[in-house]
């Protein structure tokens, strides 16, 4: 099997400025998650950034990375433009993981590539892990899927999904189905994610804020790889990066 990683940068955050180019021992963290992102099976990792100061951080590190638009609205937009860019064949697999996150796991990048390799019936694939948790559970900041038979995404929310009706105050989440958290890791071909931004916008991504959503609306499918591990924390604040400072390995 061969794949492309694609990873989003974008220079403005407003928790974390500049992130893309913050430190993480001694290399911008978008080059550490290229690097990480290299571990994986792909064929070749691609840096796609919105700010020239990316791409030479980029290249100075030894990693490919290429100029995009800055107005785009989202990383998959981003990701089209990367794709016309190399070229890249319709049918072409390409792995989208994002720049905030270089403690992926590249079992999990494989694992994504391999099952929209297999997957002829779904035009995207992305992972979940099962919420053991709770609290967790009920955050409106993790995003949760549920699953029809085949595997694939029924619904993405930030609610609490499926909703228990009979749960008893204190009682353990339920195990069929078991509650599955999702991870936003992507596998596209590349012609229905160029196809993609010119997609309209659904009520529904609207509504809970999660892009996903426009692929459901749309009658597509997305294959869903329930991973036995966690991911690593991402990086969306100050403190987040100070997290994985700490939590970065120090042979690397």
């Amino acid at each position: 099997m061969t794949f492309t990683v694609l990873i989003p940068a974008r220079l403005k955050s407003t928790r974390l400025p500049d992130k893309p180019l913050a430190d993480l021992h001694g290399a911008p963290m978008v080059v550490r998650v290229a690097q990480r992102a290299a571990g994986s099976a792909a064929a070749r990792v691609v840096v796609a950034a919105d700010d020239r100061r990316i791409v030479d951080a980029c290249r100075a590190h030894g990693v490919n990375a290429l100029l995009t638009r800055s107005d785009h609205v989202s990383g998959s937009d981003r990701l089209a433009e990367a794709c016309e860019q190399l070229q890249l064949d319709g049918e072409a697999i390409v792995v989208n993981v994002q720049g905030d996150e270089p403690l992926i796991a590249t079992a999990m990048i494989d694992a994504c590539a391999a099952l929209l390799k297999d997957r002829s019936d779904c035009v995207m694939a992305t992972v979940a892990h099962a919420i053991d948790d709770a609290e967790e559970f009920a955050n409106p900041n993790v995003v949760k899927v549920v699953l029809d038979a085949a595997g694939r995404a029924l619904y993405f929310s930030r609610a609490p999904i499926p909703y228990w009706r009979d749960r008893v105050a204190g009682a353990d989440l339920p195990d069929q189905p078991r509650p599955l958290r999702h991870v936003g890791l992507y596998a596209y071909r590349a012609g229905f994610l160029r196809r993609f931004p010119t997609l309209p916008a659904a009520p529904l991504e609207a509504v809970e804020a999660l892009e996903q959503l426009r692929v459901l609306w749309q009658g597509e499918h997305i294959a869903v790889h329930v991973s036995s591990e966690r991911p690593g924390p991402g990086v969306d604040t100050p403190a987040d990066l100070a997290r994985v400072r700490a939590l970065w390995p120090k042979e690397s």
